[in-house]
């Protein structure tokens, strides 16, 4: 119970932070191209890479360090940066098949999945 805790806080955190940088850019930018879900998805990414070599792998980081600041505050600040260890994780593994098939899968199926949706929604109410 206390690592699901501490992943919902961080989870808070994380999605907080995602609203007022994606808020932020919006309003600077503009509501054109998606810049701040790309700058957010890649400040992820590598916030990711930082906290699971350093953090777990040097420092073995505690499964409550993990649970707060990679599935919480990384997870609610982009899902793209627990993809983005996945991978890396198999690649490492020397799974190569495997990683290209989850890269794959998981963009086409994701987007697929997406409208699917839209359309069950539209469907449900036109």
């Amino acid at each position: 119970m206390k690592l699901f805790l501490l992943a919902t806080v961080g989870g808070g955190i994380g999605a907080g932070a995602r609203y007022l940088i994606q808020t932020e850019m919006v309003r600077r930018l503009g509501p054109g191209f998606p810049w701040w879900t790309l700058a957010i998805n890649v400040v992820g990414c590598l916030l990711m890479g930082i906290v699971a070599d350093l953090v777990v792998r040097r420092f073995g980081g505690s499964a409550e360090v993990r649970a707060f600041v990679m599935t919480g505050i990384l997870g609610g600040f982009t899902t793209f940066s627990a993809f983005s260890l996945d991978f890396a994780q198999l690649v490492e593994r020397r799974e190569m098949l495997a990683a290209v098939g989850y890269v794959g899968g998981s963009v086409i199926l994701t987007i697929a999945a997406l409208y699917l949706g839209i359309a069950i929604a539209r469907t449900v109410a036109p």
